[in-house]
C-alpha cells in the first residue's frame, strides 16, 4: 500500500454528530453540548409513534419498528436526571446508533451539525460535574469548540452497559484457549475494556502491557524495544487496539507502527464497539490483521489465536 494511503487512513481525525441536551434551571436554560462518533450513527429521525413497555424505567421511552428491526429508545435527559424545559423550545430527535452489532435510539433535544475534530485536540475526561448520572467512564473525551464551549464526547457503549441493555459475551471453555508465552500490548481508553481484554490475554498465558491511547502505546513500544531490542518481534506476540482514543486514535497508531521498521511485523488486531463495515475496511488498510467488535470472548479467542499462530509461523 502506498504511504499516502496509509497516512490518509491514519489521519487522526474523527467526525462527530454534535447534539444538545437542555437543562431547565432557576435562572434559565443550560445548553449541554455532546457528541457521538458518526461511525456509530445509523441515522437521525423525528420521534415516531412509540410502543410503551410496562415495568421499565421512565427513561426507556418505548420501542418502534424501523424497517423490520425493533429498536429500544432511551431518553438521555431523563437518564441523566436532567429537568427538561417545558416551554416548547426543544426540537427532539432520535439518534439511531449502531455499535457492538446492536441498534438503539437515543432521544436528544437537538441534532446540531457534523463536526470534524482531530483526536489530538481531544482530552481525556479528568472530571465530569453536573451531568446527573454521567461519570467520566461514560465520556470518551472533551474538546473545545467555538466560543470556548466544551463538547463532551459520549461513550454510548458504556451508557448502554450501565442501562443493562448490552453486556459482553464472556462464555468460553478453558480447553478452547490457546496457551501462548510472550507479551501483548493493549490500547484502550476505557479501564473496563482494558480489563476485559487483559483478563482474556492473561488466560492465554501472556504478560500484558497497557496503554490508554495511541501516543502512550508508542511510548510502551519504545520501552519494550529498549528492553528486548531486535528480539522485540519474538517477544511481543500481538497488539490489541481500540479505535476511538484521545490524543491518537487506533488507526493513526497502527499507521505509525507499520511505518517503523522496529515494530512493523507485530500483528495488530482492532477491538472496537464501532461495528460498521467501513471501519473494518479502514482497519485493514491501516495494517490490522483483524477487526473485532467488542466483546464476544469466543470470537476474540478464535481470531486472536489465529493471528498469533500466523505471526509465529511467519517469524520461524
Amino acid at each position: 500500500m502506498a504511504k499516502e494511503s496509509i497516512l490518509k487512513v491514519g489521519s487522526n481525525e474523527m467526525e462527530l454528530v454534535d447534539f444538545r441536551i437542555f437543562k431547565k434551571e432557576e435562572n434559565g436554560v443550560y445548553e449541554g453540548i455532546y457528541g457521538v462518533n458518526v461511525a456509530k450513527v445509523r441515522e437521525i429521525i423525528k420521534i415516531p409513534n412509540l410502543t410503551e413497555l410496562p415495568g421499565v424505567p421512565d427513561y426507556i421511552e418505548g420501542i418502534f419498528d424501523l424497517r423490520g428491526i425493533v429498536i429500544p429508545v432511551v431518553n438521555l435527559a431523563k437518564w441523566m436526571n436532567i429537568k427538561e424545559p417545558d416551554d416548547g423550545s426543544i426540537k427532539p430527535r432520535i439518534i439511531i446508533t449502531e455499535f457492538s452489532d446492536i441498534l438503539i435510539g437515543f432521544v436528544v433535544h437537538e441534532a446540531k451539525r457534523i463536526r470534524r475534530i482531530s483526536w489530538k485536540d481531544i482530552e481525556p475526561a479528568s472530571f465530569v460535574a453536573g451531568m446527573g448520572s454521567l461519570d467520566k467512564s461514560q465520556i470518551t473525551g472533551v474538546t473545545r469548540i467555538e466560543n470556548d464551549d466544551v463538547l463532551l464526547i459520549l461513550d454510548l457503549e458504556s451508557v448502554v452497559q450501565a442501562l443493562g441493555i448490552y453486556q459482553p459475551k464472556m462464555d468460553i471453555n478453558d480447553d478452547q484457549i490457546l496457551k501462548v508465552e510472550g507479551t501483548a500490548l493493549i490500547l484502550d481508553d476505557s479501564m473496563t475494556a482494558r480489563k476485559l481484554v487483559s483478563d482474556a490475554l492473561k488466560k492465554m498465558g501472556m504478560r500484558v502491557v497497557e496503554a490508554k491511547d495511541g501516543m502512550e502505546g508508542m511510548q510502551r513500544l519504545n520501552e519494550l524495544y529498549a528492553t528486548y531490542g531486535d528480539r522485540l518481534t519474538d517477544e511481543v506476540k500481538i497488539i490489541i487496539s481500540d479505535v476511538e482514543m484521545p490524543q491518537m486514535d487506533g488507526f493513526h497508531f497502527a499507521a505509525n507502527v507499520k511505518e517503523d521498521a522496529r515494530f512493523k511485523n507485530i500483528p495488530i488486531v482492532f477491538n472496537s464497539s464501532i461495528s460498521d463495515h467501513f471501519s473494518e475496511i479502514r482497519g485493514k488498510e491501516a495494517g490490522g490483521e483483524a477487526y473485532l467488535t467488542k466483546f464476544d470472548a469466543g470470537i476474540f479467542y478464535k481470531e486472536v489465536s489465529k493471528v498469533i499462530k500466523s505471526h509465529v509461523k511467519t517469524a520461524q
